[in-house]
């Protein structure tokens, strides 16, 4: 195979992005499904061969190559900035906000918890922080008792989203030396964190910064994929001798994490750019249910936990995916694309807002 010619049409067109994170999405529920019935790890299909990354770390850290790569574009190529929060906000915000009122109104009731003890204030200030919705006892006698566990990782997302900005102040997104101090800085903190913080799922504030750390280097270096994209050759050979230099390292833990977001990178958007892409690849680019499916499997494998003892984690994952899909594909078709297509409707709504609340901001002139 020849090395890719990127078009910024082609990327933007005639690629595998949709199936990816597709992908990536069902490979959390999978990697879910038996840590979930009874909190024990070690069945898990990844950590069982490489007792490092769980299948669903994996993909998590795929999401953050693929966004940071796509979001990078997407900064580079919107102005003002204002204009750019807004096309993340509205990408972000219309389908985690429906979901966190679904898992309130409609899961917890069923998950054991108590709506009279929820604050309305409290709930909307924590959908508005992109933190996920609590209800006192959902889900309280299981192993991971929230509400909907996958959402932690969407704060973190939005917050790269915000640091790009910041790198962009730092001239670090147009100069290939400051990108490359950029991305040893971050190099620096995530090694730093494996002697100071906590590693694993955030359950404190250190391991919430640890989570941070982690995620937004994987981030920048999806972002490096995009900055460097010209430097780059997709080829099935290089394919080939990433594959072989991350097969031996994802057995060491403090190195199985950094080498696949350098040589799996490379696999995936080599996947991305130089395989053919189905029809089915280009079905998804136009509709993806992936965000969705993301956001409502958690909730969906708890349900079943709870309701259905003995039910092995081939059957919870399996369950979850139809289910979680169909909700993933109606979120996407109901909320999200909608939202998309009424962006500027929302920019104008959301400037109204601003113009009326500044002059009643402003002192009272005596």
């Amino acid at each position: 195979m020849t090395p890719l010619q990127q078009n910024p049409d082609d990327e933007r067109r005639a690629n595998n992005f949709g199936l990816v994170r597709l992908v990536f999405a069902a490979l959390v529920v999978l990697s879910h499904a038996p840590e979930l019935i009874d909190g024990n790890r070690s069945r898990e299909p990844l950590t069982k061969v490489f007792g490092t990354l769980s299948l669903g770390e994996l993909a998590v850290d795929g999401f953050f190559l693929v966004s940071g790569y796509l979001i990078t574009r997407s900064y580079l190529n919107t102005r003002p900035f204002s204009a750019y929060l807004m096309k993340r906000a509205v990408r972000i915000y219309p389908g985690f906000l429906v979901a966190s009122l679904v898992c309130i109104v409609l899961v917890a009731p069923f998950a054991g918890g108590d709506l009279s003890a929820v604050s309305v204030l409290q709930c909307c200030a924590r959908a508005m922080l992109l933190l996920m919705p609590v209800v006192p006892g959902a889900f309280a006698e299981l192993p991971f008792p929230y509400l909907n566990g996958s959402m932690w990782t969407i704060p973190c997302e939005f917050g790269c989203y915000l640091l790009l900005s910041l790198a962009n102040d730092a001239r670090a997104l147009r100069r290939p030396g400051r990108s490359v101090l950029l991305l040893a800085g971050l190099a620096g903190l995530y090694v730093l964190r494996w002697f100071f913080l906590p590693i694993g799922a955030p359950g404190s504030l250190l391991g919430t910064l640890s989570e941070l750390i982690r995620l937004t280097f994987v981030f920048f270096c999806g972002s490096a994929f995009y900055l460097f994209r010209d430097r780059i050759s997709y080829t099935r050979r290089g394919a080939l001798i990433a594959a072989l230099m991350l097969l031996p390292l994802m057995f060491s833990p403090p190195l199985a994490e950094p080498a696949f977001a350098a040589f799996g990178g490379y696999l995936i958007f080599w996947f991305t750019f130089a395989v053919r892409p189905a029809p089915v690849s280009l079905a998804l680019n136009r509709a993806d249910p992936s965000y969705g499916l993301y956001l409502y499997a958690f909730p969906v494998q708890n349900l079943l936990v709870l309701h259905v003892p003995g039910l092995s984690p081939w059957s919870n994952s399996t369950v979850a995916l139809i289910v979680a899909g169909f909700l993933g594909v109606l979120s996407w078709y109901a909320v999200e694309r909608p939202a998309l297509r009424q962006q500027e409707l929302v920019r104008r709504v959301c400037r109204r807002a601003a113009t009326a609340l500044l002059p009643a901001a402003r002192p009272t002139q005596a």
